[in-house]
């Protein structure tokens, strides 16, 4: 079987859509476009097929030549990242369909058979967070990863997601850099880390470029703060100790190689990478291997409506177990392929304004979304309103047909809109 040759690469685009209860927020941070889809399928002279994935509009590496591996054998080629996502895991599925192992034998000694997952959302409002949480816990999660915007009340998200779950329940919350600087940060921190003992992760609170300032951050709070490895060189991340741990995402390749670095320097870290139940399956063999990914995993899986399996991913005490079939270990479900099947996807939106609305009665309209690489994003990242007020509160606006709503919009369009 190592002899094997790729006979065959099939491109198959998906539109799968976000569950109904989280949709409309997905639309407004404009990451609707994830629910875009390309499954790889790899057939090889053995009669063997690996099947892999690329989110075409989050992935680390779209997927652009399939010719070069045609007449190699996965095995050859299943370490280069360059090739893609999607096209990388199917020859991983392939590789270890071949050898009659799960993926985690080619990838390194398993030192784990359950790896800690989370649940995931994006920003939404501390009442839709609520629901999701709620959800999570139901789900079998043990944690959830939030994302902190100064367009919502986080302090009121986190006092909601607290008391709507058990006791054992944690909290990461993802800043992305809008606490701005230490000045900023340490008081947030401290009040939200005093108040709720479920926070256990602050990731990117301030930039991970600013080693004294996070290190300054650290010292001043006891709650764990993370960074995306490789933000700056891993040699100085962690000889300067500017952060308790990682997160980790990309390529097989280079998910291995940093994931042995941070495990070298004795610091935890999690897998993020996003996807249906094919990359959710990939991380879970990834994670049986790696010693130090040891904070929960975020996949959002559970976001689309479909995981492309034939059967649900349990979860258990917010562990899933890691699959022993032959490569991935699970199977595709050919009827959602043929369901969602698309030959070009179209993300387009109505007309829609954010209103962002503060406790002292000022509103900033925007157009569209909050995505970042929007205007919004901008605007709130060099502190135009102030970091993380309580009160504050975003909406989406539907098109109402009104002369109001079409003079705001076109206004917005050349910029952010200020009404008191």
């Amino acid at each position: 079987m190592a002899t094997a040759k790729i006979t065959d690469v099939e491109r198959i685009l998906l539109v799968v859509p976000f569950v109904e209860r989280v949709r409309r927020e997905m639309e407004r941070a404009r990451i609707h476009r994830w629910a875009e889809v390309e499954v790889i399928r790899v057939e090889t002279d053995a009669g063997i097929v690996g099947y892999g994935e690329t989110i075409q509009n989050y992935t680390w590496g779209r997927v652009n030549i399939t010719e070069r591996v045609l007449g190699r054998s996965p095995f050859e080629l299943m370490w280069d990242d360059s090739l893609g996502a999607g096209l990388q895991m199917a020859l991983f599925d392939a590789a270890g369909k071949l050898a009659g192992v799960p993926i985690y034998r080619l990838l390194g000694h398993k030192v784990r058979e359950w790896a800690p997952i989370s649940f995931w959302d994006h920003d939404m409002a501390p009442e839709k967070y609520e629901v999701e949480a709620k959800k999570a816990v139901e789900l079998g999660y043990t944690s959830i990863k939030i994302k902190a915007r100064p367009w919502f009340d986080v302090h009121e998200t986190i006092r909601r997601i607290s008391a709507a779950t058990p006791d054992h329940f944690c909290i990461d919350a993802d800043w992305n850099d809008f606490l701005l600087g230490v000045s900023y940060a340490v008081p947030v921190l401290r009040v939200l880390e005093e108040e709720f003992p479920k926070i256990k992760i602050y990731e990117g609170p301030i930039r991970a470029d600013d080693v004294a300032g996070n290190k300054l951050l650290r010292s001043q709070i006891r709650t764990a703060t993370a960074h995306h490895y490789g933000s700056i060189p891993g040699r100085t991340a962690i000889s300067e100790g500017y952060c308790d741990g990682f997160v980790i995402g990309g390529g097989v390749s280079r998910i291995v190689a940093d994931g042995l670095a941070a495990g070298m320097a004795n610091m935890p870290f999690f897998l993020q990478m996003v996807g249906t139940g094919l990359t959710t399956t990939l991380a879970l063999h990834l994670g049986a291997v790696l010693s130090h990914a040891q904070w929960p995993a975020v996949t959002c899986h559970e976001l689309y409506e479909h995981n492309l399996l034939t059967g649900r991913i349990d979860v258990i005490g917010g562990h899933a177990r890691v699959p022993e079939a032959p490569g991935l270990g699970v199977e595709l479900d050919e009827a959602a392929l043929a369901r969602y099947r698309v030959d070009e996807a179209d993300h387009t939106l109505p007309r829609r304004l954010v209103k962002f609305s503060r406790a002292c009665g000022v509103n900033v309209y925007f157009a569209n979304d909050s995505h970042h690489t929007s205007e919004m994003w901008r605007y709130f990242s060099l502190n135009n309103q102030p970091v993380f007020e309580r009160g504050n509160h975003t909406e989406l606006l539907d098109d109402d047909g009104s002369a109001e709503f079409d003079d705001l919009y076109r206004r917005a369009q050349t910029g952010p809109v200020l009404t008191r």
